[in-house]
């Protein structure tokens, strides 16, 4: 399928939100849960009354507490095991007669439901949306009912923290019997130009009546300023409970384009009405954009652009999975400030709120389904179910999400252990391929393939449309040389670890640490991995290379690499380096605070002038001994002064860094970088500064100050005003300073929290992935000077009156206004 010179240009229009909005019910609230010692919940008369009250999404796992006894492969928390969710409800008035769905956008995992006592379904696979008409289970008439929901997540389910529980948004939906469809339209642009674009609707339409009806569908396009700009409608008869497809289109003329400076969103409104009456609006936001790739790039309406990528897990640090749009919001805005134009949501369907965002904030999106397929990688993996859902879980995940303009691919699969078969995994990539164009022909479809050159030997490579490549950048023109119609990128790359602010001396090799961290000079990983300065050699060497995503944007809850493994004392437990229980691999720690590799990172793919200075300086005992210095920029040079005295430039593409990577498997063993600046400097205390100059001229400075002791606590917010909508969220930044207010780098003082007012503390963190400290506390330790609380707004506009204090410091407040 993959023959001759692959070139695909994808035309289509985005649809998101697509919900009859005055007939959705939010559900989240007032739910009962229990996990432990409720057999029989499901029975309508089941004696829930001693049940914990809570609202949704919600992770039990994240409440803790870390313990040994589980693996910290997957977090070190109580993820698995038996939770269960009750919730009693009265049936929205006025719904009698019509078609009640009850929709979960995602449960960890295999959720079995019921309705008054009786059963309505299971969804296996925690990262899909499912729904249940549930019309017929229902009591009417102010009625009590009762839903039920078991969940049983299992020990290693998946290589890193899957959450647990009801942890995405639920929906109580009401429609006529005469209604659009779960994930019911299908929008594409066969024709974009810059005098006009061709919106093909694709609508879905069910009737659920024993009689044939006749009803007229009506599309109105709204531009981003809110004018009409289009609409089309016709009349069509729909057999009796079956669906049949709407397929209109029509013209919008000027068309403001979805791209990544101007991410445009238009907005839909379907209205069916039968009889005269209207039964069904349908609301969504599009946006207009074109997509190509060739063998020499990726093209977005028609501009080349190159995947300045992340993979990011689906968890949100101490908040464990639960949704939280302001969260994933900070952490795009966070990726975004580091150059970032592009997101592998590894290894699953993400929620239905990162890709509402990165629509909204001009993010290209690769869409990722699995990370196994039939054969096993964890005990209890998705491998367990794939021969039954495989198909209908990438089919839902393509009709739920196939409408967004972020969405650029479409992933069948991460490291599949298929790659390793002489015959048989092609077919299933075959398969999985179609499964794809079925749904939605207009994109590419991927995978992840790091068993090179199995997957290309084997024929399961050329059956997707752009063939990953996790891990090799060596092979990239041997790849491209050899299998010349293949497009490629880097689906998972580099694999740097480190911890934020932490330096050790010399700079070790792949190997672990008494003190269970990674230095940050950004030169460990573990055998696979190398620092992000071979990936960018690599690209420079072969442009046709349609970028990379790096492992990974933040870290995440679990796989504590290099820390973690196996060792005959854990019983097959992945606790050897017990309490390392979280990731190394992010540029950003699980607070969101940057590490020194961000803003490497950020001096390749960012235009703004910037500078960074790395280690601290803060080496009592080391005096007049050597301190590497490195200095990450995208100026022309930089000048390092040491107490005022110049120790001289540097020139990038001149000056070469030279770095120790023979550990790593590369060639050659000694990589000389041009993309860092350095300096060999004999410590003294006081002040290191260093300039950049662009075009000659000194332009940018940063300086760091040996700081003296611990003296105060330091507070800021990153937002002063925040929704009283009871989910949204202020991080509040805590640092330990001295008296002249420099960061005390080595600081790990305890730091106590008080709230008053309009909100509460519903976590803490500080970006120790080696610390059992609880995420649900009003006290925290700094970690390399530095710690996080997170506020939530409650439902009641007021004030939010924070507080600080650490023994023997200074205390700080900060105001928060909800609103």
């Amino acid at each position: 399928m993959n023959q001759g010179f692959l070139k695909l240009l994808l035309l289509f229009l985005f649809a998101v939100c697509s919900t009859a909005y005055a007939q959705d019910h939010n559900f989240n609230q007032s739910w009962l849960f229990l996990n432990e010692g409720a057999e029989g919940a499901e029975a309508i008369n089941f004696d829930d009354s001693g049940w914990r009250n809570l609202d949704l999404p919600h992770d039990w796992a994240i409440e803790g507490p870390f313990d040994e006894k589980y693996n910290a492969r997957c977090g070190g928390l109580p993820f698995y095991g038996t939770g269960w969710y009750r919730k009693h409800f009265k049936t929205p008035e006025g719904a009698e007669g019509k078609i009640v769905r009850i929709e979960f956008e995602g449960a960890m995992y295999d959720a079995h439901v019921w309705v008054n006592g009786e059963f309505v379904g299971r969804r296996p696979y925690g990262y899909i949306g499912f729904e249940f008409d549930i019309s017929k289970q229902l009591k009417y008439n102010g009625d009590d009912n009762v839903v039920a929901v078991r969940l049983t997540p299992q020990n290693l389910s998946s290589r890193w923290y899957p959450g647990a529980g009801i942890y995405r948004n639920t929906w109580l939906k009401v429609d006529e019997p005469v209604h659009v469809a779960q994930w019911g339209t299908y929008i594409t642009t066969p024709t974009v130009t810059d005098e006009k674009a061709a919106i093909q609707n694709e609508t879905t339409i069910q009737n659920k009546t024993n009689q044939v009806v006749t009803v007229e569908i009506k599309h109105e396009y709204f531009s981003p300023d809110g004018k009409l700009a289009a609409n089309i409608s016709e009349s069509l008869d729909i057999e009796a409970n079956s669906s049949t497809v709407s397929g209109l289109f029509c013209y919008i003329d000027k068309p403001q384009r979805w791209d990544l400076e101007t991410p445009n969103l238009y907005e839909a409104v379907t209205t069916i009405t039968q009889n005269g009456k209207v039964v069904d609006t349908y609301k969504s936001r599009f946006g207009i954009r074109t997509i190509s790739y060739t063998t020499e790039g990726f093209f977005l309406n028609g501009k080349p652009v190159k995947f300045k990528g992340v993979c990011l897990h689906h968890d949100n640090g101490a908040l464990g999975a639960a949704v939280y749009r302001r969260a994933d919001e900070r952490k795009l805005q966070i990726m975004k400030a580091m150059g970032v134009n592009a997101i592998r949501t590894s290894h699953n369907p993400p929620s239905k709120e990162l890709l509402e965002l990165c629509d909204e904030m001009g993010i290209i999106v690769q869409d990722e389904a699995f990370d196994v397929w039939k054969l096993a990688k964890v005990e209890n993996g998705y491998n367990v179910f794939f021969e039954e859902w495989a198909e209908r879980d990438l089919k839902d995940m393509i009709r739920r999400d196939r409408n967004h303009p972020s969405i650029v691919m479409w992933s069948i699969g991460n490291e599949i252990i298929e790659q390793k078969l002489k015959q048989g995994g092609w077919r299933m990539a075959k398969m999985l391929n179609e499964y794809c164009k079925e749904i939605d022909p207009t994109r590419p479809t991927t995978a992840g393939f790091n068993n090179y050159p199995n997957p290309y030997d084997n024929n399961m490579a050329q059956q997707v449309d752009i063939a990953g490549m996790n891990y090799k950048p060596s092979k990239y023109s041997e790849v491209h040389e050899n299998y010349p119609q293949l497009p490629v990128y880097g689906s998972e790359t580099s694999s740097c670890t480190s911890s934020r602010g932490v330096y050790h001396l010399p700079i070790e090799k792949y190997k672990t640490h008494e003190s269970k961290q990674v230095s940050s000079y950004d030169l460990i990983g573990p055998p696979w991995a190398y620092p992000p300065d071979i990936e960018f050699h690599f690209h420079e060497k072969n442009p046709h290379i349609m970028g990379e995503f790096i492992w990974t944007g933040f870290d995440y809850l679990g796989e504590p690499t290099p820390y973690g493994g196996k060792d005959n004392s854990t019983n097959g437990m992945w606790n050897a380096d017990w309490p390392a229980r979280s990731s190394y691999f992010g540029a950003v720690d699980l607070c969101g605070f940057p590490k020194d590799r961000f803003y490497l990172y950020q001096s390749q793919w960012t235009e703004e002038p910037m500078i960074h200075l790395l280690p601290h300086w803060n080496w009592k005992g080391m005096e007049g001994k050597t301190i590497p210095v490195y200095c990450y920029t995208n100026c022309d040079e930089a000048e390092l002064f040491l107490n005022g005295k110049s120790l001289g430039k540097r020139v990038k593409g001149k000056d070469f860094t030279t770095l120790k990577v023979k550990f790593l498997r590369y060639e050659p063993e000694m990589f000389d970088s041009p993309y860092r600046l350095s300096w060999e400097v004999p410590y003294q205390e006081g002040s290191l500064k260093v300039l950049a100059y662009k075009n000659g001229k000194a332009i940018l400075e940063k300086e760091m100050n040996t700081a003296g002791k611990p003296a105060k606590v330091s507070l800021s917010v990153d937002r002063e005003e925040i929704d009283a909508d009871g989910r949204d969220l202020a991080y509040i930044t805590v640092r330990i300073e001295d008296k002249n207010g420099n960061l005390c780098p080595m600081a790990n003082n305890l730091v106590n929290f008080e709230l008053e007012g309009a909100g509460e503390l519903i976590a803490v963190d500080n970006g120790n992935a080696a610390t059992t400290e609880p995420f649900q506390a009003s006290y925290r330790k700094a970690f390399s000077g530095m710690c996080l609380a997170i506020v939530k707004a409650s439902k009641t506009a007021g004030k939010i009156n924070f507080k600080a204090s650490s023994k023997h410091l200074k205390s700080d407040e900060i105001i928060i206004q909800t609103k």
